[in-house]
C-alpha cells in the first residue's frame, strides 16, 4: 500500500543526494528495524511513500517524490501516534516542533503500532550506547558486528522473538487436567521402556541360539519359544499402553485447546472499543481459529512424541552403556553436532513462524474486509481489485513461507546424514571390537538395533523443533490478547445500582484518545425522563459523548455519574443492561427475526418479543414475511430494508425496557416516508424514558425537552429548539444553513417535476 508524508522545514532533515534516489539510501553499517506504508497525504488523497525505522535514523520518501528525507535519531526526537475518524497519524517533533507527519487509513494501524514500538527500541538502544560510549567501539566502526541480520529486517522490534518457554505459560490451561497428564507420561514411560526390550532379546538369540547353530549345535526350542513369546509380548504391551497414552492425551489436548479457544473470546469480549480500533477483524479470527488448533495439534501429537524422543534416548544411552561403555561413546559422536544445529536453527525459525503468522493474518484480513463488504465490491466492480489484494497477500505468504523453507530443507537433511556417519561409525567400531573378541556378534547386532532406534529419535526431535516453535509463535500471539489490560475496567467493588431513575450527570467531563483531545471541560445535567438533543458538527463530540456515557470509553479527566452515582464504580453489566441503544447502522444477526428482537432478553416469551415490535412499528411488515417471525434474516440483516432493520433495532431496544436510551442518528439513513414509520416507534420507545438523541435532521429534535450544541468537543449553547432560535447563535447557524439546503433541494425537484411535465406534454398522444 502506499503512504503519504506530511513535510514540516527543519534542518534535522535533508533530501538524500539524487545518486541514491534508486534505491533505499542505507549506509553501510546501517540497518533496518522496521518499515511502515501509509496510505494519505496531508489533504488524504491516496499517495504512495514509504518510512523506515534504521538503528542510526529515520528515513522516509514523500509520495509526490522520487528523493528522500532522513533524520537522525538523537535523544531529543519523539514518535507520536493519534488517530481520528478512520485516519491514524504519526507526528515526528523534537525539541523545535514538528518534523514530519505520516497519515494512513486504520487498517494500517498495526504496522504503525510496531513501527512506533520499533522506534522506541531504537532510541532506547541510542540511549544505552551513549551511555556506554566510552568503552564501545564507535557506532560506524566497520569492524562492529551488526545489530541484526539482513533477513530479519522485517521482524518487528517491539517485541521479543517467541521462546520455546513460552508454550510453559499453557500449564494454566493444562493444569485442571494435571492427573490425566501424569498417567499419560507414565504409560508413555511404560510403552517407551517395553519398546525397547526387543532388541535387548536379539543378543541371546544370536549368542545363543543362532551363532551356535552354524557351528552345528542343536537348536534349544524352548529357549527359543520363549524368546519369541518375550519379543510378541513386549510388542503387544507397547500396543496397549502407546494407544492408551495417545488416546488420554488426545482427549485433554482437545478439552485444554477448548478451554483456551473459551477464556481467550471471552477476554477478548471484555476488551474496550479502543482495542478493536487498533485491530483487524482477520488476525483475530486467525489467533482464535488457526493459532489454537496449532497449539492443539503440537499438545496431542508432537509433544508426545517429544517426550517419547526424550525417554527412548535417555533409556537407550543408559542400556548402551550398560552393555558396552566404549561403543556407546562412539554412538554419541555426532550428537554435539547435531544439537549445535538445532541451536541455531531454532532461534531462525521462531522469528521466521511469527512473521508467517503475521504474513497469514494479512490474507485473512483481505478476505474478512471483503466477504462482508461483498455488495460494495460488486456495486463498484472491484471484483478484479479485491482479487489482486488477496493474490498480493497470497504471494507475500508464499515468499515468506519459501524463504524459511528453505533453511528448513537444508537442516533436515543434514541431521539425517550426520545420523548415517554416526550409524556408519558405529559399524566400524563394532567390527573391529568383534575382530578382537572383545565384544559378540549378538552384541553388536542388540547395538545396532539400539543405536538405529537412539538416531531415528534424534532426528525426530530435530524436526520437532520446527512444530515446537509454531506452537510457540502461536501461543504467544494467543497471550498478546490474554495479558491486554482493558482500558474500560470492572468495579473491584461495584456499587449495586438497584431501581434506576435515570439522573445523568456529566462534571466536568474530558476524553483524549491518544494526544487529541476530543470533549474539553463538558458539564451536563439530565433529569429523569428528560429528551436532550446533541447537536453540532460532524467531529464536535457527540458521538463520543455518547460512547463515555455507555462506558464503551472512560472519562480522562472529570466524572459522569448515574443517580448520583459514578459508573466507573458500577459493573459494566450491571450498568449497561439499564441501556437501550438504537445506532444509525442497526446490526442484526445472522437467525431469525424473533432472535435478533430478543437478543438482548434471550428469555423473552414470545408474546413479549410481538408486542415490542408492535410497539416499534415491526409487527405488519414482519408479519408479510414467508414465516413471519420465525423467518432467517442474512448477515447483518440481508434481506431488509433500511427502516425494517432499524424498526427491528428499536424492537430489541423496547424488550428491555431500558431507563436510558440512546438515540444516534436513528433516522439519518432512510427516506421520509420511512422516517415517519420510525419516528412513531421512537415516539413509543422515548416515552418515560431518560433520552440522548443525536440527529442529523435538526427537525427532527423539536419534540426534546432540551438541545446541547457542540463544537470541538466543549458544550457552546444550551435551551429549548425556540430560545436557541431566538439567541442566533451557533444552533441558530446550523439551523439556518440546513433549512436553506433542504429549500434548495425542494425547489431542485420541483424544477425537475416541471420540466418532466413539460416533456410529457409535448409527446403525440395515440
Amino acid at each position: 500500500m502506499p503512504l503519504q508524508i506530511t513535510p514540516a522545514s527543519s534542518p534535522a532533515g535533508g533530501l538524500v543526494p539524487a545518486s541514491e534516489q534508486a534505491g533505499v539510501p542505507l549506509r553501510p553499517s546501517e540497518n533496518v528495524r522496521g518499515t511502515l506504508e501509509v496510505d494519505l497525504d496531508a489533504r488524504l488523497r491516496f499517495g504512495d511513500g514509504l518510512i523506515l525505522i534504521t538503528d542510526q535514523r529515520l528515513i522516509a520518501r514523500f509520495p509526490d517524490e522520487t528523493g528522500w528525507h532522513a533524520w537522525e535519531l538523537n535523544p531529543g526526537l519523539a514518535l507520536g501516534h493519534h488517530d481520528h475518524a478512520g485516519v491514524g497519524t504519526l507526528e515526528l517533533r523534537d525539541g523545535t516542533g514538528l518534523l514530519a507527519a505520516w497519515r494512513y487509513t486504520l487498517g494500517h494501524n498495526p504496522a504503525a503500532l510496531r513501527l512506533l514500538g520499533q522506534f522506541e527500541q531504537a532510541m532506547a538502544e541510542l540511549a544505552t550506547r551513549a551511555a556506554g560510549r566510552a568503552e564501545a567501539p564507535p557506532a560506524d566502526d566497520p569492524d562492529e558486528p551488526a545489530a541484526e541480520e539482513e533477513g530479519d529486517a522485517d521482524a518487528p522490534a517491539d517485541d521479543k522473538p517467541p521462546s520455546t518457554w513460552t508454550l510453559l505459560r499453557l500449564w494454566r490451561f493444562a493444569h485442571p487436567y494435571r492427573w490425566p497428564l501424569l498417567a499419560a507420561f507414565l504409560l508413555t514411560l511404560a510403552s517407551t521402556a517395553a519398546t525397547l526390550v526387543p532388541p535387548y532379546l536379539t543378543i541371546p538369540l544370536m549368542d545363543k541360539v543362532l551363532i551356535p547353530f552354524q557351528s552345528g549345535q542343536q537348536i534349544d526350542t524352548d529357549l527359543v519359544a520363549w524368546l519369541l513369546l518375550g519379543l510378541l509380548g513386549s510388542a503387544l504391551v507397547a500396543w496397549v499402553l502407546g494407544w492408551a497414552k495417545t488416546y488420554i492425551l488426545a482427549l485433554v489436548s482437545e478439552r485444554i485447546g477448548a478451554d483456551l479457544r473459551t477464556t481467550t473470546y471471552e477476554h477478548l469480549l471484555k476488551l474496550s472499543l479502543e482495542y478493536f480500533g487498533g485491530r483487524r477483524t482477520g488476525d483475530l479470527m486467525a489467533r482464535i481459529g488457526s493459532e489454537t488448533d496449532r497449539i492443539n495439534v503440537f499438545l496431542s501429537l508432537h509433544l508426545l512424541d517429544f517426550a517419547t524422543d526424550v525417554l527412548m534416548i535417555l533409556m537407550t544411552a543408559a542400556i548402551l552403556f550398560s552393555i558396552d561403555p566404549t561403543l556407546a561413546l562412539v554412538t554419541l559422536v555426532p550428537l554435539p553436532f547435531i544439537g549445535w544445529m538445532i541451536h541455531v536453527v531454532r532461534d531462525r525459525l521462531r522469528t521466521g513462524f511469527e512473521k508467517i503468522d503475521r504474513v497469514w493474518s494479512e490474507v485473512t484480513n483481505v478476505l474478512a474486509d471483503t466477504i462482508p463488504g461483498i455488495r460494495v465490491v460488486k456495486a463498484f466492480a472491484q471484483e478484479d481489485r479485491e482479487a489482486q489484494r488477496f493474490k498480493s497477500a497470497n504471494h507475500h505468504n508464499l515468499a515468506v513461507n519459501d524463504k524459511l523453507n528453505k533453511l528448513w530443507s537444508l537442516f533436515s537433511p543434514t541431521v539425517t546424514l550426520l545420523t548415517e556417519i554416526g550409524l556408519l561409525v558405529v559399524w566400524a567400531f563394532g567390527i573391529w571390537l568383534v575382530s578382537r573378541q572383545q565384544i559378540t556378534v549378538g552384541v553388536l547386532t542388540a547395538f545396532l538395533a539400539y543405536i538405529g532406534r537412539f538416531y531415528a529419535r534424534l532426528d525426530s526431535m530435530s524436526r520437532i523443533v520446527s512444530v515446537t516453535q509454531k506452537a510457540a509463535s502461536g501461543t504467544k500471539r494467543i497471550f498478546e490478547i490474554l495479558d491486554h489490560v482493558s482500558s474500560v475496567p470492572e468495579a473491584s467493588n461495584p456499587v449495586p445500582l438497584g431501581r434506576v431513575q435515570g439522573r445523568i450527570t456529566v462534571r466536568d467531563a474530558s476524553f483524549r484518545y491518544g494526544n487529541r483531545s476530543v470533549i474539553r471541560h463538558l458539564d451536563l445535567d439530565i433529569a429523569p425522563g428528560e429528551m436532550v438533543g446533541l447537536v453540532g458538527h460532524s467531529g464536535s463530540g457527540k458521538s463520543t459523548m455518547v460512547n463515555l456515557i455507555c462506558r464503551f470509553y472512560d472519562v480522562s479527566d472529570g466524572a459522569i455519574a448515574i443517580d448520583g452515582i459514578d459508573i466507573r464504580q458500577v459493573g459494566l453489566t450491571d450498568w449497561r443492561r439499564h441501556i437501550g441503544l438504537v445506532l444509525q447502522e442497526p446490526f442484526l444477526f445472522f437467525g431469525t427475526i424473533a432472535d435478533n428482537i430478543a437478543y438482548g432478553k434471550p428469555d423473552a416469551t414470545r408474546e413479549d418479543i410481538v408486542a415490542a415490535a408492535r410497539a416499534a412499528h415491526a409487527h405488519e411488515f414482519i408479519l408479510r414475511l414467508p414465516q413471519g417471525y420465525d423467518s432467517l434474516v442474512g448477515e447483518r440483516g440481508q434481506g431488509l430494508s433500511g427502516g425494517e432493520r432499524q424498526r427491528i433495532s428499536i424492537a430489541r431496544a423496547l424488550l428491555i425496557d431500558p431507563r436510558i436510551l440512546i438515540l444516534d442518528e436513528a433516522t439519518a439513513s432512510v427516506d421520509t416516508e420511512t422516517e415517519r414509520e420510525i419516528q412513531k416507534a421512537l415516539d413509543n420507545l422515548v416515552r418515560g424514558r431518560t433520552t440522548i438523541a443525536i440527529a442529523h435532521r435538526l427537525s427532527t429534535l423539536r419534540k426534546a425537552d432540551r438541545l446541547v450544541v457542540m463544537d470541538k468537543g466543549r458544550k457552546v449553547e444550551e435551551g429549548t429548539h425556540e430560545q436557541l432560535i431566538a439567541r442566533r447563535g451557533a444552533y441558530w447557524r446550523l439551523y439556518d444553513a440546513q433549512a436553506r439546503q433542504e429549500k434548495a433541494e425542494r425547489e431542485r425537484m420541483l424544477a425537475i417535476d416541471e420540466d418532466d411535465l413539460a416533456i410529457a406534454s409535448k409527446e403525440p398522444h395515440p
